[in-house]
Parts: structure tokens; sequence; C-alpha cells
């Protein structure tokens, strides 16, 4: 594979789950290589290994087999602390379900990011202020999690993801508890990310959302069982999907 200009490599990438005959390989001798600007989406049904995959990429979780690249850097042989430290410098994390810190307000929970890693307060506010204006959410900067909308939350958690300007950003699921509307919102933000050249890795169950991709690629069973370069309509991850809708 050519290490050049990839942000995410992996090789002969193997997750086992469990041991002995209860044993499941969850990722099974996968082989990718994402460029830099890239959006990849994932597809596959329940329990192929989308999300393990995902977890593998940003170092959440550690391979049984194989080597993990971030723009050219093996990550899977670092120690703990090491790869806590890449992961806060270099992956931004969007969740299905959000898990903003509930005591913290909208503005608080894009700070933390770039507390942990080592910011001035002052610089990680700037920051916040800045990724809030980006998402639309500069009016609700003092409201708690619990006095958001799903589709608020969700902006807020892309926000946070941002929040140390991540060579990967890698979402799992981003639209899953939105409406339509809430997802319009959110697949403009990751429109204008595209356009910025921020890689994306998005695993998803939608095929509006799959179909706005530059890349998909389905999973059963552990593997790729197709990648699909899509062709290019000029009209972005938006028109993607409102031309779907439509």
């Amino acid at each position: 594979m050519n290490v050049v200009n990839a942000a995410v490599r992996v090789h002969g990438l193997v997750k086992n789950h469990g041991r002995g005959q209860g044993r499941v390989r969850a990722v099974d001798e996968v082989d990718l290589e994402v460029p830099e600007g890239q959006t990849l989406a994932v597809m596959g049904p329940s329990g192929c290994g989308k999300s393990t995959l995902l977890h593998l990429l940003g170092g959440l979780e550690r391979p049984s087999e194989g080597e993990v690249w971030l723009a050219g850097r093996r990550i899977d042989t670092l120690s703990e602390r090491a790869l806590a430290r890449l992961r806060r410098r270099s992956v931004g994390f969007v969740f299905q379900a959000f898990h903003l810190v509930e005591e913290l307000s909208a503005a608080e929970n894009v700070e933390l990011p770039a507390l942990l890693a080592g910011r001035s307060r002052r610089e990680a506010r700037r920051r916040a202020s800045l990724l809030l204006e980006r998402v639309g959410l500069t009016g609700r900067a003092r409201h708690l999690p619990s006095q958001l909308s799903g589709g608020q939350r969700q902006r807020i958690a892309i926000a946070r993801a941002l929040a140390n300007e991540p060579l990967v950003v890698l979402a799992d699921e981003p639209t899953g508890n939105l409406d339509t509307t809430a997802t319009l919102d959110v697949l403009r933000i990751f429109e204008d990310l595209r356009s910025a050249g921020q890689t994306l890795v998005i695993v998803t169950h939608d095929e509006r959302v799959a179909a706005t991709a530059d890349r998909l690629i389905s999973m059963r069973d552990g593997m790729f069982v197709d990648d699909t370069r899509l062709a290019g309509t000029g009209t972005g991850w938006l028109g993607g999907l409102i031309g779907l809708e439509g």
C-alpha cells in the first residue's frame, strides 16, 4: 500500500472477541487505506464489525493481529499513555449516543478535549467559541445537554470532535438518533468539513448518508465484500441527500 498522503492505513487487521469455541472474529484480515481528505462510508448489517473497525482505526481498541497506521505512524504498538495522547490530538470521535458530559455546558463540553491536550483555558475557550459558531449554536453555549435537542447535541459532539483540529474524524452512526431535519443539519457540517479537506470515516446504516460519500465499503462477517468509489455528481454530501429525499 502507498503510505504517502494516507491519513489512515491498516494491513492484515484482525480483531477477535472471546476464546476457544466462543471466539468471534469481528474483523477478519482487513486491508484499508484512506487518503487525506476522503470521505469514506462503511455499511453492513448489525454485528458485521463496522464499529469494531472504527474503534481500531481510532486506537480505542487494539487489534489481535495486523497493523494500524495514522499519518505514516504505526499506532497499534504504542503504549497506553502514548495512544491516549495521540487520540486526543489526532482523532475526533462522533458517536450515535453523543456522549456529552451532562454536568458541563455546551461550551464546556467543546473546551474539554483542548484542556486535556494541554491548551490554556483561554485558548480552549476561544477555540470552542469558533466551533460553536461553525455549527450554528453560539446561542446555546451555556445550555446543558439536557436542554438541547438531539440534533443540537450531535452538533455539539461534532464541535467537540474538532476541538484539537484532528487529522481524521471517525463517526459511528452519527445520524442514527436524528430526524430528517437534524440529519440535514449534521450533513451540512460534514459537507463543510469535506470541502475543507477533513478526512472522514463514517459508519452508518443510513443509505442516504452513505450515498453521499466519496467511497463506500460494505462489510459482512468482519470482511470487506465491496469497495466502491462513488461517481462524482458535483452535488456533494448535502446535494446527494436532498436529491434522495426529493
